[in-house]
């Protein structure tokens, strides 16, 4: 897979898995994020081996990250978008959404979806909407928010 990288001043964005911090990207997700608390560090990993990362850094230093799991061709789940505390404010998950929506390989996919529950004003900047009420209906999910307390390894 080829890497795609966004550089401006201090800050870059990659897509090269091999510069990512997982302890960053685990402590984050398992200790401050709402969606993912307690996530073992083996799912960090396993997630990160299978989707489209997008590492966020100032100079050499992670300070944001999103994944994709995607096709490439159809479609893409956006998932575990963060920028750190100490950056937030400074317009970067702005840079970050638009480097993912520019990456070449991400183009004319016919759908996008993700969840959240606080960004809805940061990705409606970049076309995304509510899933319609007409729509509503025909999504289904799985959901076990209790998983990583009943795993072994946790």
């Amino acid at each position: 897979m080829e890497v795609y990288e966004v550089r401006d001043e201090m800050y870059s964005i990659t897509t090269d898995v091999s510069k990512l911090d997982v302890n960053v990207i685990h402590q984050f997700l398992s200790k401050e994020s709402y969606w993912a608390q307690s996530v073992p560090m083996h799912i960090i990993e396993k997630a990160i081996k299978n989707s489209l990362c997008f590492g966020l850094f100032y100079k050499d230093v992670q300070i944001g990250f999103a994944r994709l799991i995607t096709d490439k061709a159809t479609f893409a789940y956006l998932a575990d978008v963060f920028i750190i505390n100490e950056f937030r404010g400074k317009g970067l998950s702005k840079w970050l959404m638009k480097a993912i929506h520019a990456h070449p390989e991400l183009q004319n996919l016919r759908r996008w979806l993700l969840t959240t529950n606080d960004a809805h004003g940061l990705y409606e900047q970049f076309g995304w909407t509510k899933v319609p009420d007409d729509y509503v209906y025909r999504f289904m999910m799985r959901h076990n928010p209790d998983v990583y307390k009943n795993m072994e390894n946790a």
